[in-house]
C-alpha cells in the first residue's frame, strides 16, 4: 500500500543493472527495435494520458480480451473473484464511489444516520426495474445485504460487513426505504457498499444468480461461459437511460502477450484485467490499431514483510528496511515514471483521507538499526513472479536501492501459477499489488487490522485498531479525518507493509474506442462506445 512524498533535485541515478531489466515482453521487443530512429533513440511516443473521448456512433460490438478464470467462475457478485466485467455491466449498488474517492448515489437517492451513527436509512430511487422487468425494492437491497453477511455464504466482503450488521435489523419498512441498524456506531457504513460485492440482487435468487446474472444495470446477460466466452447486450429499460453499445463480447485468453497480439491484429477491442508493462504499452502506442488509456494510481505495489516470521518479528529491522531504499528509484525503474512514490502508506494521495506524511530515506539510519537489531549484513529473499509485469522489475529495484543500506537481497521468481497460493502470506517478504477504490476504512481496517484474513502482514497493533475504532465513532467528518491520518502515520512508521509506489494502470484498447473511463477497476459502461 502506497505512501506519498515527492523527491526533489531530479531522478536519481538507475543502476544499469536494473534498468535493463525493466519487463519487455516478446512483443514489445520485436516491436521497439523495429521502431528505432537511426540514432538508435526509440521512434515510440509518449504514453497518452487519457482515452479519446467523443461522440460516438450508436450502437456496435465492444470486444474485451480478459485473463482466463476457473470453471468454478460465477456472476454472482458476494462471491465472485474474477468476473469484474460482467459485474460492473449487469448490476448497480445501492452507492458507487466516484473518481473522487467520495461516496455517491447509485440505486439509493439519499441516505443519512441518526445522531450517534448507528440506524442509517436509505432512500432508493422509484422505477427502477431488474432485467426480468421486475421492479426493485427495499426488499431486494435488505435481502443483498443479509446475504452478504450470512457466514455460510463466505463473501469476501462479509468480513468487512458482519462485525457491524444484524441480518435481523436489516429491514424494508417501505418499498423505497431500507433501515440499516448497526451494531456499533459507525459514521463510514455507506462507504463500505461501495465494494464490488456489494451490487443488488433481486430478493431470493441467490441459488441462480451466479448464472442468470440478473441485475439492474445497463447491460442484460445472453451468454456466459464459466472461465470462457460470454456476452451481455443492452438493456433498453435501464433506469439511467440505455447504453451507447448493442453489446459487449468478451474472450479469455491464456497470457498477457496474447491479449496484446490479438488487440494490435484488430482482433479485440480492449484488454482487461491486465496492466501492461511500460514497454509493451509504448509498443501498442505506437502501433496504427491500438492506443494506451491511463488509470492514474490504479494499483498499488506492495513488499509485504511477515511480521510472525524472522527476520521482521522485530521492528527495527521492519524499520531499516523501509528507510533502506528510496521510493522514486523504484518509481523510475519499475514502471518508468508511469505512477508516484508511495511512501509506505496504502492510502492513494488526492483521495478524501489521505495524509503527505512520509518518512525520508536514510541508509546510515538503516544500518545503525540493524546493528542494534543484531542484523548486521542482513540477506532477504525477495520472492517475484511473471504474474504481473511490474513484480520483477519492483523487486530488482528495491535490491539495488537497499544495498547501500548493507542489505542483501536476493530475488527470487516463483511459479505465477501458484504464486497467491504457495508465496503470498506464507514467505516472510514477497512482491503483491491491490487495486485501488476502496474507501480509506475499508482499506486499513481489511488489510492491516489485527485478525483481518487480508491481513498480509500480519501486523497487530492496538493503538491502530483503536484509531479505526475511533474514527468510525466520530461524527464530526474533520476530526474523523484526523483519525484515519493517525492510523496512515502508524502504518508508515511501524507496520510490515513497505508501499513502494502506485502505479498507473496502463490499459490497452483499440484507436476506435472513445470514452473509456475507469474509476477502481470498473469503466463507464453506458458511455463507452466505438467511433462513428
Amino acid at each position: 500500500m502506497p505512501r506519498s512524498r515527492e523527491g526533489g533535485g531530479g531522478p536519481p541515478a538507475v543502476p544499469r543493472r536494473t534498468a535493463l531489466l525493466g519487463g519487455l515482453g516478446a512483443v514489445g521487443a520485436a516491436a521497439l527495435l523495429s521502431g528505432c530512429s537511426p540514432g538508435g533513440r526509440s521512434a515510440a511516443p509518449v504514453l497518452s494520458q487519457g482515452a479519446a473521448a467523443g461522440t460516438p456512433a450508436a450502437g456496435g460490438v465492444l470486444r474485451i480480451a480478459r485473463p482466463p478464470a476457473s470453471q468454478a467462475e460465477t456472476l454472482d457478485p458476494a462471491g465472485s473473484l474474477s468476473a469484474y466485467e460482467y459485474l460492473g455491466a449487469l448490476y448497480n449498488r445501492l452507492v458507487r464511489m466516484d473518481a473522487d474517492g467520495e461516496t455517491a448515489p447509485d440505486l439509493a437517492e439519499s441516505w443519512e444516520s441518526d445522531e450517534q451513527g448507528v440506524r442509517w436509512t436509505f432512500r432508493l430511487r422509484d422505477g427502477v426495474r431488474f432485467h426480468d422487468g421486475a421492479r426493485l425494492t427495499s426488499a431486494d437491497a435488505a435481502y443483498t445485504l443479509r446475504r452478504l453477511v450470512d457466514p455460510d455464504l463466505a463473501s469476501p466482503q462479509g468480513t468487512v460487513l458482519s462485525p457491524l450488521v444484524d441480518p435481523g435489523k436489516v429491514t424494508a419498512p417501505e418499498p423505497g426505504v431500507l433501515v440499516v441498524e448497526l451494531k456499533e456506531p459507525n459514521f463510514e457504513f455507506p462507504a463500505l457498499l461501495t465494494n464490488y460485492n456489494c451490487y443488488v440482487i433481486p430478493e431470493g435468487s441467490g441459488d441462480a444468480i451466479g448464472g442468470t446474472g440478473i441485475g439492474t444495470g445497463p447491460f442484460r446477460l445472453e451468454s456466459f461461459s464459466p472461465g470462457g466466452r460470454g456476452r451481455i447486450v443492452a438493456y433498453d429499460d435501464h433506469w439511467e437511460g440505455p447504453p451507447v453499445l448493442d453489446a459487449i463480447e468478451m474472450y479469455s485468453m491464456t497470457d498477457i502477450q496474447a491479449r496484446t497480439n490479438a488487440l494490435l491484429a484488430g482482433q479485440i477491442d480492449l484488454i482487461s484485467q491486465t496492466n501492461l508493462d511500460f514497454a509493451t504499452a509504448r509498443v501498442v502506442e505506437a502501433s496504427d490499431r491500438a492506443t494506451i488509456a491511463r488509470s492514474v494510481n490504479a494499483q498499488w505495489y506492495v513488499l509485504p514483510m511477515l511480521t510472525t516470521a524472522e527476520p521482521f518479528t522485530d521492528p527495527k529491522v521492519r524499520k531499516a528496511m523501509k528507510l533502506a531504499y528510496d521510493p522514486r528509484h523504484v518509481v523510475d525503474v519499475a514502471l518508468q515514471g508511469t505512477g508516484v512514490p508511495g511512501n509506505d502508506n496504502p492510502v492513494p494521495p488526492g483521495t478524501p483521507y489521505w495524509t503527505d506524511y512520509s518518512v525520508e530515506r536514510d541508509p546510515e539510519r538503516a544500518r545503525a538499526l540493524l546493528k542494534e537489531a543484531g542484523a548486521e549484513g542482513l540477506e532477504v529473499d525477495l520472492y517475484t513472479s511473471s504474474y504481473d509485469p511490474v513484480f520483477t522489475p519492483m523487486a530488482l529495484a528495491y535490491r539495488d536501492s537497499a544495498a547501500e543500506a548493507g542489505i542483501g537481497v536476493t530475488v527470487r521468481n516463483a511459479s505465477a501459477d501458484s504464486y497467491y497460493t504457495q508465496i503470498w502470506m506464507n514467505k516472510p517478504l514477497m512482491a503483491t499489488y491491490w487495486y485501488t477504490g476502496r474507501p480509506a476504512d475499508q482499506l486499513l481496517n481489511q488489510v492491516f487490522r489485527s485478525g483481518s484474513s487480508y491481513n498480509e502482514t500480519a501486523w497487530s497493533n492496538g493503538d491502530f485498531d483503536g484509531l479505526l475504532d475511533q474514527a468510525r465513532r466520530t461524527r464530526d467528518p474533520d476530526r474523523r479525518k484526523g483519525l484515519y491520518q493517525d492510523a496512515q502515520r502508524l502504518v508508515v512508521d511501524e507496520g510490515g507493509a513497505m508501499t513502494p509506489m502506485f502505479a498507473d494502470r496502463l490499459v490497452g484498447l483499440s484507436r476506435e474506442v472513445l470514452n473509456y473511463r475507469e474509476t477502481g477497476f470498473e469503466f463507464d459502461y453506458r458511455s463507452i462506445g466505438l467511433r462513428p
